[in-house]
């Protein structure tokens, strides 16, 4: 039993050293050291799926006759976008090939999301009802690209298998039961999901802002965009049991690396 244990323990240990590395260099708004990441899952992958659903939300919206393809609300979204995505090639240079891609739905839903491979996703409920301004759309904008150059999707897919095989494994050799396992699995989903959900969302604040300021909008802007997010009530409630910092903890994070990325504002404003 000692020798199994020992054994699949180096199998594990072996599977997660081969899967860490990082999908893009660090960002200047978080100090520029670029995070490890734990990558057991291929981009194929992580793509095929996220295409799928991509495409299964666009037909329904365009079925329901939500999807909005052109006029002002989506002009100015698309701007934003297309600002951006030139500065991808900062944090890795294969995604400034990528096919990114807008879509508007028109729904009274306060969210914006991305899949993996740049396929953004806005509704028009975020626009309107936080009358944002071209520099707060450029700090979401930013966020949702951050998330997909640094492929969180596929990170938290490989933390969840990971975590997964884990319990298996030990419930498998300790001879532990059913119950015991799930009550594991609450155990890994609170302290390693959610905390690393946590994680991202902070990291994809910063590369955003970054994003956002070398596009010539200016990051003070997501100081804005998330005093009007917890006025809405967005990202508020106690951190230690949700997946998004809450606003107070986002807000003091993003004011700290203000300096840091006010020059690149800065710059790419003399240029323009």
């Amino acid at each position: 039993m000692k020798y199994r244990a020992h054994l699949s323990a180096v199998l594990a240990a072996a599977l997660l050293a081969a899967g860490c590395a990082s999908t893009t260099t660090g960002s200047v708004a978080s100090g520029g050291s670029a995070r490890s990441q734990l990558l057991l899952v291929s981009p194929e992958q992580v793509m095929q799926q996220s295409l799928q659903y991509y495409d299964q939300q666009n037909t329904k919206a365009r079925a329901q006759g939500k999807l909005v393809t052109s006029g002002a609300e989506w002009n100015r979204v698309n701007t934003v976008m297309q600002r951006l995505v030139p500065h991808v090639a900062t944090f890795r240079p294969d995604a400034a090939r990528w096919p990114w891609q807008l879509v508007l739905i028109d729904e009274d839903t306060v969210n914006a999301h991305v899949m993996a491979g740049g396929k953004i996703t806005f509704y028009t409920g975020i626009i309107r009802k936080l009358r944002l301004t071209d520099d707060e759309i450029a700090a979401i904008m930013g966020h949702e690209m951050a998330h997909a150059l640094r492929e969180h999707t596929r990170e938290k897919i490989s933390q969840s298998a990971a975590g997964d095989m884990a319990i298996a494994i030990g419930g498998a050799l300790l001879g532990v039961g059913e119950g015991a396992q799930q009550l594991a699995g609450l155990g890994k989903q609170l302290a390693l999901d959610m905390p690393f959900s946590r994680h991202m969302e902070s990291e994809a604040d910063l590369y955003g802002l970054e994003l956002a300021a070398r596009g010539g909008y200016d990051p003070r802007a997501a100081i804005t965009l998330w005093q009007k997010m917890a006025q809405q009530g967005g990202g508020g409630g106690p951190s230690f049991l949700s997946t998004h910092p809450n606003s107070g903890d986002r807000m003091a994070a993003l004011q700290n690396a203000m300096p840091r990325v006010l020059p690149l504002y800065e710059q790419a404003r003399a240029r323009r």
